[in-house]
Parts: structure tokens; sequence; C-alpha cells
């Protein structure tokens, strides 16, 4: 029996449960796309990978949105600084996703790796990391790191997109000085602008299933709620350390899917 067209009543209620841990874990710390990107492509085996990619964007957009709002009312991140380095997050995802289909992103592979790997070396080696506040810098430079960061990580997202959630992470920790509890609502932000950018291309380009997409949402909503619940609860040491068992993983998934793809060549 197909349901919205598309898929089986299955198959879209494995993709409800995938969306709703998604959102979950990404509110936490990131990495919500290793959950619910790879169930979509196992979920949509005839789909395009550009239909995949727009409707996991959709979808992802309204649980990330939730957890900024929860996070915007709880811990009133900077809204100046934060825009500083989400509106270029915003043009570097249009670009990136422009520019998607001209990139060959299994050349990215071997580089991601090798970034996430020295970003979780870097976290673990460091154990008061993030857990309080001292910002580095001055303010004007400060937002003169977020625009830069903000728009050469979009551009990652709109083209690639796996780890955006850690890299933002590691930018404000570890570059700037945030504490993890208040990087992770400023990442949330930021990550609503960069999937805004990538859905307006995709949406523009009509490779976006918009009713499983706006279904997973709902899933993927309750999730980031949860999620950003529980991180306010838990304070920075409890983000750290989802955001360490995050990036492990998702060092393990670009670590084999690089390993896949050289193997095949």
């Amino acid at each position: 029996m197909q349901f919205l067209g598309e898929v089986s009543l299955l198959t879209f209620s494995v993709l409800l449960l995938a969306a709703f841990c998604a959102g979950l874990i990404d509110a936490i710390a990131g990495g919500g796309g290793l959950i619910q990107l790879p169930a979509l492509l196992i979920g949509l085996p005839n789909s395009e990978t550009a239909q995949v990619l727009g409707t996991n964007k959709l979808a992802a957009v309204f649980g990330t949105s939730s957890a900024a709002i929860m996070y915007r009312r709880r811990t009133k991140p900077d809204l100046r600084f934060t825009l500083a380095m989400a509106v270029p997050a915003f043009i570097g995802s249009v670009c990136g996703a422009l520019l998607a289909a001209y990139i060959p992103t299994d050349a990215l592979r071997p580089l991601v790796f090798v970034l996430l790997v020295a970003v979780g070396i870097f976290t673990w080696r460091r154990p008061t990391l993030g857990h309080v506040e001292l910002l580095r810098h001055s303010p004007r430079r400060r937002q003169k790191i977020a625009v830069f960061a903000g728009g050469g990580i979009g551009f990652y997202d709109g083209v690639f997109g796996p780890g955006t959630g850690t890299f933002l992470m590691l930018v404000l920790v570890a570059a700037l000085g945030f504490a993890f509890l208040n990087a992770s609502a400023i990442a949330k932000i930021v990550n609503v602008s960069t999937n805004i950018g990538a859905i307006c291309v995709f949406g523009i380009h009509g490779v976006i299933l918009w009713k499983l997409g706006l279904a997973l949402g709902v899933a993927n909503i309750v999730g980031g709620l949860i999620g950003a619940r529980v991180a306010i609860r838990g304070g920075s040491a409890f983000v750290r350390r989802v955001f360490l068992i995050v990036t492990a993983i998702l060092i393990c998934k670009v670590g084999l899917d690089t390993l896949t793809h050289f193997l095949e060549q």
C-alpha cells in the first residue's frame, strides 16, 4: 500500500521515527543528518539524489527552527552576533546548493574526515572546553570571524552537508570561547538559515517531495523540542558529551563512505 503517493505505510513509519530521532540528536549537539539522510536514501531508493537532499532539508528545518526558538527563550544568545553569522551562512548555502551538481563531493570526503578527526581530538583533549563562557577577541573581531565562518560553513552545507553543526560548534566554542550550551543555541539559528537557503534552491528546481517532507518535519519538531529541553537541563557538560559521541559516529560514517568509494574506483 502506497502512502502519500511516494512510500509504503511501513517505510513512512520508519522515516517518521528516524525524523524524530534526528530532531532529538540535532537539537542537543548537531548531527541529526546522520540519522535522517541515510534513512531517506534507503527509504526512497528510486528517487533522485537531489529529491532526497531537498526533502531532507525541508524536514530538518522544522526541527532546527523549533529547537532554535526554545534555545532563544532560555539562553538568550546575542542576536546581533547570531545574525552576523546566519546571513552569510544563508548566502553561502544558496551558492553551495547552486554549485552542488558541479562539485565532486566524493573528493571532499577525505578532507572532511581529517577535519572531523581533528575536531574530535581537540575537544576530547580539553575536558573543560566550553564548560564556561570565556569569550575571546573584541566584539568587532568576533563578528568578522562569524561572517567568514558562517559563509564558508554555509557553502559547505549547500554542497555536501555532513558535519555542518559540528563545524559550527567548533568555531563558536574553540575559536570564539562560547560555552557549549550557548554555542548550540547560536548554531541552531545559523543552521536554520543554511537549511532555508538550500530549500530555496531545491524548491525552485522542483525536486522536493513536499508532502513527505512536511510530514517528517512534524516528527522532527517533536524531537527538536525534546532535545532542546534535555540540553538546557543538562547544561554545557552534557552537550559536550553528546557532541563528542556524535562527532565519533560522524567520523566513522564519513570514513566508511570514503573507504567504500576508494575501493570502488
